[in-house]
């Protein structure tokens, strides 16, 4: 590349750095380091767990542990009694014995009588207030993306997941490098007049450190370009950022510019910024290079406007904000016996924040780590409804936030995959919500996979049902197995749906209006059987993760689900039907870089390396774009 000597007076700010940027090749590196000490700094790679959480099924109230069939008939009418030996006492956090009971009834409802025996006047549900082994964390799964700020609450999925080491970029490594005859540095010499303090040095250093980099002052360089030359030439061997202090005009002893130009290249000389217009950025050895005025307060600005961000780019450490406010995309109920702080995710919509709530419960510690910020529930509210206008305190930069691709609907953990190489904030709510959520505008895309009980098709027939004045857009993802997940070896001898009913096995569900939900009910009509008989309908979970972490820890003994879940739960799977795992997308931008950006990665070779390492998936025309003509 030929050398260029760019001298403009009047170079906007947001062009010069748009340039200087392109210029630079980033090499990023990285290190491992305690996880103890990781806090700030940003990962490298995808963090996944090591251990689940809990690690046992565990009490989740102080109260009694029991069969909840003894207690099925209880109301206040009809209440039921029991003695000491129909139960036994539990506090929050105790193991539970699965052979000795499927339920917890809180102490409050537990009504004693004075002949020392007990009354209920409450049924229960199989699995009421048990945390199951992995309800918070299962082992294999992804804890903290790539390129993520690691945040004090981030610790606690990282620890309880069995993290002790994590690998994140290294911080840049800076030489602040002062220049000039009349310079000195009071704390290295003697004050003489006729001098100038050299406060500059350690202001830098103060913000090079706020900002992410590790600074190192140099010995002073006198007014002598071939020492400039050599010394320059020197630490950007050993420097990934170089700081030349004073020397960026045009006086006579002003050597910083015609230095890098002579052993580098000077890329931008002079911005459209006062004070600080001759500031200078270049490179030397490939390394950024800048030279930064010596007034203290054009040093200031223009170390502000163009180190910071260079040690963003170079960290992706970036400022947070304190504040913002957004749309509620889901209702939310709140007790008006206490303030409660919801952990949500928040993503842009045109002009607005959308505020997803999500897992609330006190135990589930990656809701700290997902969650981009906190609404506070007033005491005096009972709820806040869907549209209405919250406050969010948030966690992480918006920054992070902003150009995210934004994805409500089924739960699969290609969406992990896909959200460690493209921005992606993604929210499991099933197929249906995520169909409603593209209703709502909402989303950006719903993965869905929904299944017609009549022509056998997957998802278009619900879009043309859903949308049936709109021209929508379907972008085919990956195809998957569905089967039964069960135990290790397969114990019980499942084969089937139907042997789950003869059985009288316990069975766990997905929640309403997945596709995983729709597939079993669509089987069981096929085959004339009544959802009454199964036992554990009702038992539902949210993921497929969920599913196999219920039969690991003997919450369950089958569930239906996909087989890489069954895997990484070193459980067996028993493939029933291959499914197609498709994203339905928001018409109000499908012609945006986002989209084209996802579909271009649907399509990618990196994409089908990664899917041909999961058990269970493949690839029919990923990527492929499917117009479904709703309108009349």
């Amino acid at each position: 590349m030929s050398k260029r000597n760019i001298y403009i007076d009047n170079i906007d700010v947001e062009l010069a750095l748009e340039k200087y940027f392109s210029e630079i090749s980033f090499d990023f590196k990285s290190e491992k380091i305690s996880v103890l000490d990781s806090v700030g700094r940003v990962t490298y790679k995808a963090v996944y767990a090591n251990y689940c959480s809990p690690t046992y099924a565990a009490s989740a109230m102080d109260g009694i542990f029991l069969f909840s069939e003894k207690i099925k008939e209880a109301t206040e009418v009809t209440p039921v009694y029991l003695n000491e030996n129909d139960f036994k006492y539990v506090n929050t956090g105790n193991p539970l014995d699965l052979s000795l009971g499927d339920c917890v009834v809180m102490i409050e409802e537990l009504i004693e009588l004075e002949d020392g025996n007990f009354k209920i006047i409450k049924n229960a549900k199989p699995w009421q207030h048990i945390r199951p082994i992995g309800e918070d964390i299962v082992a294999g799964e992804m804890l903290i993306k790539s390129n993520h700020k690691i945040l004090p609450q981030d610790l606690g999925a990282l620890i309880t997941g069995g993290i002790k080491e994590i690998e994140v970029y290294k911080k840049p490594m800076v030489a602040i490098i002062p220049t000039g005859d009349e310079v000195i540095d009071i704390f290295k010499e003697e004050f003489k007049e006729k001098s100038v303090i050299d406060c500059n040095s350690y202001i830098f250093s103060a913000q090079i450190k706020e900002w992410g980099g590790i600074p190192h002052i140099q010995e002073k360089l006198k007014d002598n370009y071939n020492e400039m030359k050599k010394k320059l030439k020197e630490l950007s061997k050993n420097y990934d950022v170089l700081v030349v202090n004073a020397g960026s005009s045009a006086g006579s002893k002003d050597y910083t510019k015609n230095v890098i130009e002579e052993i580098g290249e000077v890329i931008i000389h002079g911005v459209a910024i006062k004070p600080g217009k001759p500031t200078i950025l270049g490179k030397i050895n490939g390394k950024p290079v800048i030279g930064i005025p010596g007034y203290p307060v054009s040093a200031y600005l223009a170390m502000d406007i163009f180190m910071k961000p260079l040690l963003e780019k170079m960290t992706n450490i970036f400022n947070v904000e304190n504040f913002i406010e957004g749309k509620l995309g889901k209702s939310i109920v709140s007790s008006l016996k206490h303030k409660e702080l919801v952990r949500v995710t928040l993503h842009k919509n045109k002009d607005e924040y959308i505020v997803m709530p999500l897992a609330r419960g006190a135990g589930i510690t990656t809701s700290l780590s997902k969650a981009d910020g906190i609404l506070e529930i007033s005491k005096s509210v009972e709820g806040i409804g869907l549209g209405e206008r919250v406050k969010v305190r948030l966690l992480k930069p918006l920054k992070e936030i902003d150009n995210n691709l934004v994805s409500i609907g089924s739960h699969d953990i290609v969406m992990d995959l896909i959200g460690d190489s493209i921005k992606l904030c993604s929210t499991h709510v099933g197929s249906f919500g995520g169909i409603l959520a593209i209703k709502q505008r909402n989303t950006d895309i719903a993965p869905i996979h929904m299944l017609d009980e009549e022509s056998g098709e997957y998802n278009i027939s619900f879009i043309k049902k859903y949308f049936p004045s709109e021209d929508m857009m379907l972008v085919k993802g990956v195809e998957r197995i569905q089967g039964l997940i069960v135990q290790k070896g397969n114990p019980l001898n499942l084969k089937e749906i139907k042997d789950i009913l003869e059985k009288n096995i316990k069975f766990v569900n997905r929640q309403r209006g997945s596709g995983t939900r729709i597939l079993l009910d669509y089987w069981l009509k096929d085959k004339n059987l009544d959802y009454i008989n199964l036992k554990g309908y009702d038992y539902e979970v949210a993921t497929h993760l969920d599913v196999a972490m219920a039969i690991k820890n003997g919450t369950a003994e089958a569930g239906l689900g996909i087989m890489e879940a069954a895997k990484i739960a070193d459980l067996d799977f028993i493939p029933l039907a291959k499914e197609e795992y498709d994203f339905l997308i928001n018409p109000e931008i499908k012609n945006s870089e986002k989209i084209k950006e996802f579909i271009k990665f649907l399509k990618s070779d990196f994409l089908k390396k990664k899917i041909e390492s999961l058990d269970g998936y493949s690839l029919n025309k990923p990527g492929e774009v499917i117009e479904i003509k709703c309108s009349r």
